[in-house]
C-alpha cells in the first residue's frame, strides 16, 4: 500500500459513516436515526431516564416510535463529522454533550451545533476537549446556545484569543459557568 492510503481509506469510510440518510430519519424518528450515526461513529448516547450509556449499535433498544429519547452524547474518540450533523436536528431532549478527541470537530461543526433550534433550548453542558480543530471562532459561535449553562474547554491549542473570547462569551451568556483548562 503506499503511504497515506490507510489514512484516506479511513477518511473515506468515516465520510460514509457520516452521510445522512433522510428517509432513514422519517421512518424510524430522529433519535434512533441520530443514535444509529452517532454508534457507527463510535460515539456513545444515553437515552432520557436512564443511566447507562448505549455503545453497543446491535444493542439499540427496539421498540415504539420516539420512545427513546437522546438526553446525553459522549462522543470521545468519534469519527462524527460536520456532514453528520443534520442527524442532530431532530433532537429535542440532548441535555448534555462531550465532544473530547474528535479530530473532525472544527470551527463549522460548532456554529453548527449552536444553529440548531433545538439544541438551543435544550443542551445545558457542552465538554469540547482536545479537539485541535476547534479556534476562537468555533467557541465565539457558541454564544447562541442561550440555555448552556456549563461549558468546559480544555486542551484546544486552536484558541489564541483566550481572554477577548471568554469575555465576548460571558456578556452573550451572562449565566454561563465557563471552565478553562488551557495552556
Amino acid at each position: 500500500l503506499p503511504p497515506g492510503s490507510c489514512r484516506a481509506f479511513w477518511g473515506w469510510l468515516n465520510a460514509v459513516f457520516n452521510k445522512v440518510d433522510y428517509e432513514r430519519i422519517q421512518a424510524v424518528g430522529p433519535d434512533r436515526a441520530a443514535s444509529e450515526w452517532l454508534l457507527r461513529c463510535g460515539a456513545l448516547v444515553r437515552y432520557q431516564g436512564s443511566p447507562k450509556w448505549q455503545q453497543d449499535y446491535n444493542g439499540l433498544p427496539t421498540g415504539p416510535l420516539g420512545k427513546y429519547k437522546i438526553e446525553a452524547i459522549n462522543a470521545t474518540d468519534s469519527c462524527i463529522m460536520y456532514r453528520g450533523f443534520d442527524y442532530l436536528d431532530g433532537l429535542e431532549h440532548v441535555t448534555d454533550i462531550r465532544l473530547e478527541k474528535c479530530i473532525y470537530i472544527q470551527d463549522e461543526c460548532l456554529q453548527r451545533l449552536s444553529q440548531t433550534n433545538n439544541l438551543q433550548k435544550s443542551l445545558l453542558q457542552l465538554k469540547i476537549i482536545s479537539c485541535g480543530n476547534v479556534t476562537d471562532k468555533g467557541v465565539l459561535a457558541l454564544h447562541k446556545l442561550t440555555n448552556l449553562e456549563y461549558l468546559y474547554l480544555s486542551d484546544l491549542p486552536g484558541i489564541r484569543e483566550k481572554e477577548i473570547t471568554f469575555q465576548a462569551l460571558r456578556r452573550a451568556l451572562p449565566n454561563l459557568e465557563l471552565e478553562l483548562d488551557l495552556d
